[in-house]
C-alpha cells in the first residue's frame, strides 16, 4: 500500500469513527452555524452577561424531553430544535465558551459540548454522561469551567441517597443493558458518599443579591433518590430581581420566569432550594 493510500484510509476511518459519535441532522448543523452568526458581537468582559445574552436568543424554542435518548448507543446529540432544561444550559454554555475561545466552527462547538456533557470531557458510553446534575456541576468545576458557589451564598451541606435511575430502571431505555445499569449504579454509589451544598428555599430571598446574571441555577428536591429536578440560568431583569431563564415545562418553551426566582420556587412542589454554579469569568 502506498503512503498516500494509507493516509487516505486512515482519514476515512477517523472521519467515520468521529461521525459515528455525533448525531446531528443537516438542519441542526446549519442551526449551529446560524447561531454563531446571531451571537457574533455578544461577547462581553462580564461573561455572565454574555451567557444570558446568548441564552435569550433561544427564547421561544420548544421544550422537548429525552432528546439525547437516540439509537442503541450513546452519541453526542446536537439538537437545537427542541431543548430540555439541561440541554438548554449545556448548549448555551457551549456557545458562550466557544465564543470566548475566539472560535465559531461547528467542530469547536461539538468538542466544547462534549467536554461539558460527559465525565472528564470524554464520551465513553451512556454511563459517561453526567446524568445527575449535582455531578454535572462538580465535574465541570473539576474541568475549570465553573465554580460551585452555593456555600459562599449561605448554602449548607447535606447528604442524601442518590439512586433514582437505578431504582426506576424502566424509565431509562439505555439501562436495559446490564453493563450500562451497573456503571450507572457505580456512579450513584460514588455520589452517595459526596455531600452536596444547598441554599434552602426560605433563604434564597435574603441571599439573592449574591446571585449574579449568568449563574447556573439547579433546583434541589425532596424526591427520593434524586438531587436536582430542573435547571436554568439566573438573569437580573428590569425589576432588579433575579429571575430564571430556562426551558420551562410549564409553558413548554424557553422563557424568563414571570416571577422572581425566590417566588417562582415556592410554586414548585417538593422544591427544597437551589445549587448555584458560576461559569469562570475570564476572557
Amino acid at each position: 500500500m502506498s503512503k498516500f493510500a494509507f493516509f487516505l484510509l486512515l482519514f476515512l476511518v477517523t472521519t467515520l469513527s468521529f461521525s459515528q459519535q455525533i448525531t446531528c441532522s443537516p438542519k441542526d448543523k446549519q442551526a449551529v452555524e446560524n447561531k454563531f452568526i446571531a451571537i457574533d458581537g455578544l461577547l462581553e468582559k462580564d461573561f455572565g452577561k454574555t451567557i444570558v445574552a446568548i441564552g435569550k436568543t433561544f427564547m421561544g424554542t420548544p421544550y422537548v424531553a429525552k432528546t439525547l435518548e437516540i439509537g442503541k448507543t450513546e452519541t453526542l446529540v446536537v439538537n437545537l430544535q427542541g431543548l430540555d432544561c439541561t440541554t438548554y444550559v449545556e448548549n448555551v454554555l457551549a456557545f458562550a465558551l466557544t465564543l470566548k475561545n475566539g472560535t465559531s466552527s461547528f467542530d469547536d462547538f461539538t468538542k466544547t459540548l462534549e467536554n461539558i456533557r460527559y465525565k472528564d470531557g470524554q464520551l465513553d458510553g451512556y454511563a459517561s454522561r453526567l446524568h445527575y446534575f449535582s455531578e454535572w456541576i462538580a465535574n465541570n468545576e473539576k474541568k475549570g469551567l465553573l465554580k460551585d458557589i452555593t456555600s459562599e451564598i449561605g448554602g449548607k451541606e447535606i447528604t442524601k441517597p442518590i439512586n433514582f435511575m437505578s431504582t426506576h430502571r424502566d424509565l431509562y431505555p439505555f439501562l436495559s443493558d446490564d453493563t450500562n445499569f451497573e456503571k450507572v449504579k457505580s456512579s450513584e454509589n460514588y455520589l452517595n458518599n459526596q455531600p452536596i451544598c444547598i441554599l434552602a428555599q426560605d433563604e434564597i430571598a435574603a441571599n439573592e443579591h449574591l446571585i449574579e446574571t449568568g449563574d447556573i441555577i439547579a433546583l434541589t428536591t425532596s424526591i427520593n433518590g434524586l438531587d436536582i429536578t430542573h435547571t436554568g440560568i439566573a438573569t437580573k431583569e428590569e425589576d432588579g430581581r433575579i429571575h430564571l431563564l430556562h426551558a420551562s415545562t410549564g409553558s413548554m418553551k424557553v422563557e424568563v420566569s414571570k416571577k422572581p426566582l425566590a417566588e417562582y420556587l415556592k410554586g414548585i412542589k417538593k422544591n427544597t432550594g437551589i445549587m448555584v454554579a458560576r461559569p469562570i469569568n475570564s476572557i
